[in-house]
């Protein structure tokens, strides 16, 4: 009895073993096959990025040729052609916006369009070209991009607000040859608004931090000016 009671334990023991083995075989088949999909889904990816930057690249280039044209014209002060095309080698800067979204030109030609916009008249159209223009791709160009877009509503009436984003400019320059062109235009803003006060504080300021500039040997006309 006790060897029959032995053998049947074994034989339970065995079928555990068995069970435990086939659960930790499905486990590691389980793993495995999410391991294999998430191997398979960063290849995918990376491929898919590698194809789409080497395809961008190729787009980039297109849109470098396509642009040089408009610039031309823009050159030439010939802001309709520019912006819509010449009929011949130009295709314009609203058409590359189009056709080549996503691009570093695609965004330069926006800047370009802002300002063939304001030249001609349509500060709505200027407005918002100069919003969609990514400041982020230029640094150098970020600040003169900003103080276009405050003269644009300045020419619209609202002084307040253009004379905001000049100064936001000014700080984002921070430098002796655009800052202090900047601060002036700003101050004589205010001087038109009649706030002789903060006028009289961008004055001082181009004569104090930005001495070296041109501009500071001539400021204390201005200084007088608004003093009395």
């Amino acid at each position: 009895m006790a060897k029959k009671d032995n053998q049947k334990n074994a034989a339970e023991e065995a079928i555990g073993l068995d069970v435990q083995l086939n659960k930790a075989e499905m486990a590691i088949e389980k793993n495995w096959k999410i391991v294999c999909a998430a191997i398979v889904a960063f290849v995918v990816i990376v491929s898919g990025f590698f194809l789409w930057k080497n395809h961008m690249k190729s787009v980039e280039e297109n849109a470098q040729k396509a642009i040089a044209a408009s610039q031309m014209l823009f050159m030439q002060q010939q802001y309709d052609q520019a912006l819509n095309g010449d009929g011949t080698g130009s295709v314009g800067f609203v058409k590359i916006i189009d056709q080549y979204s996503g691009t570093k030109t695609a965004n330069l030609a926006k800047l370009y369009a802002a300002i063939c916009y304001a030249n001609t008249g349509k500060t709505d159209e200027a407005i918002k070209m100069f919003d969609d223009f990514d400041q982020k791709d230029d640094v150098m160009i970020s600040p003169m991009s900003i103080a276009a877009l405050g003269n644009c509503y300045i020419q619209k009436g609202q002084d307040e607000k253009g004379v905001e984003l000049i100064l936001k400019a000014a700080k984002e320059a921070d430098n002796d040859a655009v800052s202090p062109v900047l601060l002036l235009q700003a101050a004589q803003t205010y001087e038109g608004m009649g706030n002789a006060d903060k006028a009289l504080e961008l004055y001082k300021e181009i004569k104090t931090k930005y001495y070296l500039s041109p501009l500071a040997q001539d400021v204390d006309k201005y200084i007088e000016r608004v003093s009395k």
